[in-house]
């Protein structure tokens, strides 16, 4: 039974990590003419709606998260803000296969911020692990390079995002719904690219083609973060997250396939260093 578990597990992981890959991909693609703005607020539109309907059917929004929970949600869902609009804009400006083996240093980001913040101890060998997580990212973004540009460090501020949300998620009661949260996230980033569009006062018309895509997107990263929430249910945890490496797998093939973004051969050995860092940390764990 555990092992089914297990395997459960790791097809949901790897399930997750192709959808994000899929979002990824459509969302480059489709917004490339459109602009960051507008193709965060078409596809918000579609995930939050989405998103609405799952959780009415699922009762979510019967019991609202208590006044603690709310002001921690809404840190997260600010500090989702702005890896979202920092992540897609350095996606429009960057292969996609360096984009995302950046964020694959998470678990090393992760891992030292709880040190730091939270108290967690932290063993000699993940500190090793997330230095050399650290040499990757460098040779991936080369400072001082021709290819070092402002969108390489807004990767790694998307990434200084999303390790604070997930310290922040650490603080949540157990009764807050994933869903809920969900939800509150999609409409927040939704209402604030509104905002900037209104401002902005750029909207392009769209075809039919591109409001597809952008549905279509919105249905993947809903598949990504449901499989994502699935997969901590299932299994092992030491046995399954390490399959979260796979997205790099999927973003190099879309990449190759869609955009004809082949790494060159100091981006590889970058990716390569970061994913061993990660499994080598996840295999070293913290002493209690």
């Amino acid at each position: 039974m555990q092992n089914d578990d297990t395997l459960k597990g790791i097809a949901f992981m790897s399930a997750s990590m192709a959808a994000f890959a899929f979002n990824d991909t459509i969302i480059k693609f489709a917004g490339a003419n459109i602009g960051v703005l507008q193709t965060i607020f078409v596809r918000g539109v579609f995930a939050t709606c989405l998103l609405a309907v799952v959780a009415m059917a699922s009762g979510v929004f019967r019991e609202l998260p208590k006044s603690a929970d709310l002001k921690n949600i809404g840190l997260r869902t600010i500090a989702e803000i702005g890896a979202t609009f920092c992540f897609l804009i350095a996606l429009f400006n960057m292969p996609i296969a360096n984009i995302t083996a950046i964020l694959q240093t998470l678990p090393l980001t992760v891992a030292l911020a709880a040190a730091l913040f939270l108290g967690e101890r932290i063993s000699w060998q993940q500190s090793l692990a997330i230095v050399f997580g650290g040499i990757g990212v460098l040779i991936i973004i080369r400072p001082g390079s021709d290819g070092f540009n402002i969108f390489s460090l807004l990767g790694l501020v998307a990434v200084g995002f999303v390790t604070f949300r997930d310290l922040i998620v650490r603080k949540f009661s157990p009764r807050v719904s994933s869903l809920f949260v969900a939800f509150v996230t999609a409409a927040s980033i939704t209402l604030v690219s509104g905002v900037g569009l209104l401002i902005e006062g750029g909207w392009t018309p769209l075809d039919i083609t591109t409001y597809g895509l952008l549905a279509l997107a919105a249905a993947f990263i809903f598949l990504g973060y449901f499989f994502s929430v699935a997969t901590m249910r299932q299994g092992r945890i030491a046995l399954v997250t390490p399959f979260r490496y796979t997205a790099v797998f999927w973003a190099v093939l879309l990449g190759w396939l869609i955009f004809d973004e082949i790494p060159d051969l100091l981006t590889g050995l970058g990716i390569g260093v970061i994913l061993l860092s990660g499994l080598y940390t996840l295999s070293h764990r913290s002493p209690r």
